[in-house]
């Protein structure tokens, strides 16, 4: 890739996190910056860092993820997964630099009984749902040079997750009660963050001819929450540590703010066409993580 570098926005996700290792993994250039350096709220701050930067590509993984909180708190979810990506769109377009814009599975209402493609309708349950399904139109409104990878059920080592939340209550707990009617795809961070660098590595080396528009890539395969824990809980079992007995729920007996899909696999099709990138299955994420969690 050129010696300029790639820019990150939303230093503190884990996204982010994940592109910032893999990068340094490659020896590439990359410039993360986050809150309070860059605030998406302010065209000001955004021009600052990316001038700076002087980016060949920006990366946004930054976004409002509290979906629950989303439901009270609109203007902040607004404000971080509409008006944010807006701004940065708009310096890309007045620089000449592409944009990759992360986005999700909740844009779709999982009515859908087989994956879900790249152009199938949005009609999101919930407000972070639709702060992002607005967010990735935002993007698509200003810059034609974009990417909008919508991705789902993200976890990493780092932060706040799913697996390490199981983690922590298996060690607790002796009964561990999960949602089994809610599919999708666990994908971690790190597999995110490869296939963002291999995109912007074919776009930049010009491989693919027409890489604009939206892709979805997850892990390979599917399963529930119920299903992602099991697998989580054998992998702990497997390295001796403490799990606790797993009892499926239904989504009904596990009320939330928000209204979660019950189906949202995403077909990934376009993106092994497009890209020549084929997801690794869900199963292998959840070893590798727990592994790191083990030491």
């Amino acid at each position: 890739m050129s010696g300029r570098p790639l820019a990150v926005i939303g230093a503190s996700g884990q996204v982010a996190r994940a592109l910032a290792r893999q990068g340094q993994l490659r020896g590439l250039p990359i410039a993360v910056g986050g809150r309070p350096d860059v605030d998406l709220n302010s065209t000001q701050s955004i021009t600052a860092f990316l001038d700076t930067a002087a980016p060949s590509l920006v990366i946004n993984a930054a976004a409002y993820t509290a979906v629950d909180k989303a439901e009270t708190d609109l203007v902040a979810a607004q404000a971080l997964n509409v008006e944010g990506p807006a701004r940065l769109a708009a310096w890309c377009a007045s620089r000449g630099v592409p944009l990759m814009h992360i986005s999700t599975d909740f844009v779709f209402d999982g009515a859908k009984c087989s994956p879900y493609r790249e152009d199938d309708v949005r009609n999101p349950l919930s407000a972070y749902g639709r702060t992002k399904s607005d967010g990735e139109d935002a993007v698509r409104a200003v810059l034609p040079e974009h990417i909008i990878l919508r991705t789902a059920w993200v976890y990493s080592a780092d932060g706040n997750n799913f697996l390490k939340t199981m983690l922590r209550l298996g060690a607790e707990r002796e009964v561990v009660r999960v949602v089994a009617d809610q599919a999708g795809t666990p994908t971690t961070a790190d597999d995110i963050a490869i296939t963002l660098l291999d995109m912007a590595a074919a776009i930049e080396s010009k491989r693919v001819a027409s890489p604009w528009g939206t892709y979805h890539f997850v892990a390979g395969g599917q399963t529930t929450w119920h299903g992602f824990a099991a697998e989580i809980f054998a992998e702990a079992a497997a390295l001796g540590m403490k799990t606790p007995k797993l009892e499926a729920i239904t989504t009904a007996a596990y009320p939330l703010p928000a209204v979660r899909p019950s189906y949202s696999v995403l077909d990934t099709t376009k993106i092994r066409e497009t890209f020549g990138i084929a997801p690794h299955p869900w199963q292998t994420g959840v070893a590798e993580t727990v592994r790191q969690q083990a030491r």
